[in-house]
């Protein structure tokens, strides 16, 4: 079977504001965790508490998010600078 190979150019990636959208993400997976922490015995008792603890998962690799998109926009940055002062 031969490899398949697209027969056009891919396109560029969307850029738009990531920083935002990852922490207003990351917000709404804490507040998510938050509502449903009263809850806990009536997740628990029915065998859903893991939706909790999703939650507070989401946040979590939410905040790596926030630092790995706020590092990559600013070498994006630094890299449009550099590229303007040559």
């Amino acid at each position: 079977m031969a490899k398949w190979t697209p027969q056009h150019e891919a396109p560029e990636p969307l850029e738009g504001p990531i920083v935002p959208t990852i922490i207003g993400g990351t917000i709404l997976w804490f507040v998510l965790f938050l509502v449903q922490l009263p809850f806990y015995g009536w997740f628990d008792d029915r065998g859903h508490a893991w939706w909790v603890w999703t939650c507070l998962a989401g946040a979590g690799l939410g905040l790596i998010g926030i630092y790995y998109v706020r590092r990559r926009d600013a070498a994006i940055k630094r890299a449009e600078a550099l590229r303007e002062a040559e």
